[in-house]
Parts: C-alpha cells; structure tokens; sequence
C-alpha cells in the first residue's frame, strides 16, 4: 500500500491507527464486497488482457496495424484493471479492519477530457504532486507560462517517478501535451461532476468526448508498455500504416465480452465508490448473493496465469 497506493496522508492514516476501533458489520461487508470486486478485475481482467498484450507487444514486426491496436486496448484495460484492482483490495481490507483510505480511481475511462481523466486516475499520486509539487512552484496563480511549465514539470516528474526510463518521460510529456489545451483555454475544471449524473445514457457529445479522450490515453499507454523508445515508435507506426484495418489476427473473443460485461457494470455504478458498492443496497438478497457467486466462479474459472500486480515494479 505504502508503494503502490492509495499514498496515504499521515494526518489521515496514523490517527486512525492510534484510536480503538470496533467491528462494523456494515463496513466489513461493504469492504469484502470491494475486496471481491477488486479480485475480479484483477484476476479475471487484467491477467487474461496481460497474456495476450504480451504476446502482441512481442510480435510487433509480424503483426497488422488492426492487431496491434487490439493490444494497445487491452494494456489500457490490463493497467486499469490491475492498479484499481489491487486499490480496491487494499481499500476493501482496510475497511475490514474498521480504516478509512483514500480513494485511489473514480472511473477514469469515463472522463471528457485528460484534465479529468488524471483527477480520477492515481488520485492518491494526483493530489500529493498538486500539494508538493505543483502549488509550491506557484500552482495557477501566475500567467500562462508559468502554468504551462509547472503542468509540464508535474507530468515529466511523474514520468520519472515510474522508471528511469525514456519510455516513461515520454509518456509523461504526451499526457502534458494532450492535457495543453484545457490550460491554454481554461477549461481544464469544466468536468468537475460525475458524467450523465442522474442519467442512464450519455449525450451524443459527452459519448464522442469519452472515447476521443480514451483514445488519447490509449494512444500514451503504448509508450508506458514499450521496452523503449524505438519499440513504441515501430508500434505505433506500424498500427497506423499496416492494413490497419484488416481482421486481427489476435481477438481473444471470450475476453472481449467480459470486457464489455465490466464496461457495462462500471458505468452503472459511476455514481459510488466502487462499481458493485450499491447492490448491497438496492437488489433482493436473491440477486446480491447471485452476483457475488458469478463473479466468484469468474474468477476461478478465468483465473489465468498470475501476473504480478504493475505497480510494484515502482
């Protein structure tokens, strides 16, 4: 927890460790039910996306431009799925045990642009570059430059905490780049609340900036999964100029559907915590405990080979 997040505030954590604590029922329950959740899109998700994205990001030079972007699609859901898995577990066992932490993700697919997109990704990270980093340096408060070159640090430096690696510097500085123009044009807090709130379906507009801004991160991701720079560029080149649209040859079609079946899920729960947080609370103990014991039998029966958690590689 301490390495990978939620990065705990010692004024939030030690208190909470220091006072006498009680057994909640309702907490211990609400936090195996985020336990569970976590379990399944770590084990069911993203180990499955990791053994075919290894296998794409191997091959580059024999595979089409259209199968390389399959693979560039799973990293961005290996990655997802695999930390928010593992914040969900760690955030989970903590309310087991009567502790409140920090909430690490917030649907950040779900985002409209990368200004929001990186107020719901690590947001643990986030919020301590914000406070240590980015508002010493001046934060907003001064012109246009001074902006621009304090958003370009936060980034660069987030880069380098992943790796001493180019490859990570790069992805830090496209994600500067792709997040310039909310900067430029002040739009950067526009996205404040939860997208559709209140509704089930996105406007035609909030639907094309979802998957513009997916995209993008997407597009980065490539490089954060790269061995190095010359790999990401032959990658990239290679998804957008050979038969990008042919049939891929790698389409792992059981995954894809479980994939949707997530996306699905996700989007219905965006309002809480974490995507299952409410069928506690709105369903029959009838469908509750039937949702719990499919994504149990999920997870043993598309339980791949163990992939070790990302982010402890940091």
């Amino acid at each position: 927890m301490l390495v990978a997040g939620p990065i705990e505030r010692a004024t939030h954590l030690l208190p909470q460790i220091l006072k006498k604590r009680k057994f909640d029922y309702s907490k211990a329950v609400d936090g195996l039910r985020q336990i569970l959740w976590g379990l399944f899109k770590k084990i069911v998700i993203a180990d499955n996306c990791a053994e075919t994205v290894n296998r794409i990001f191997n091959s580059t030079n024999d595979l089409s431009g259209s199968t390389l972007a399959v693979g560039a699609f799973l990293f961005s859901f290996q990655i997802y799925c695999d930390f928010s898995g593992y914040s969900d577990i760690a955030v989970g066992t903590g309310r087991l045990f009567g502790i409140d932490l920090l909430r690490n993700f917030a649907f950040p697919y779900f985002s409209r642009d990368i200004a929001e997109f990186w107020r719901r990704w690590h947001i643990s990270l986030s919020s301590w570059f914000r406070d240590y980093v980015y508002i010493p340096l001046g934060g907003s408060k001064g012109g246009t430059l001074m902006k621009v070159r304090n958003t370009f640090v936060i980034f660069l430096l987030s880069g380098f905490w992943h790796g001493a690696n180019w490859t990570f510097i790069l992805w830090g500085f496209l994600n500067a780049l792709f997040i310039m123009p909310s900067i430029l044009f002040n739009t950067n807090r526009n996205n404040l609340d939860i997208v559709a709130q209140g509704k089930k379906l996105p406007t035609i507009r909030e639907a094309f900036s979802i998957v513009i801004t997916f995209s993008l991160a997407t597009f980065a991701w490539i490089f954060f999964r790269a061995e190095n720079i010359a790999h990401a560029i032959q990658y990239i080149t290679r998804m957008i100029f050979i038969a990008p649209l042919s049939k891929p040859a790698i389409l792992p079609g059981i995954l894809m559907i479980i994939i949707v079946f997530f996306v699905l899920i996700e989007w219905l729960g965006r309002e809480d915590q974490f995507a299952i947080e409410r069928l506690g609370l709105k369903y029959p103990r009838t469908i509750r405990y039937g949702a719990y014991f499919l994504l149990i039998a999920a997870i043993f029966i598309f339980s791949g080979k163990e992939q070790e958690f990302i982010y402890f590689q940091f």
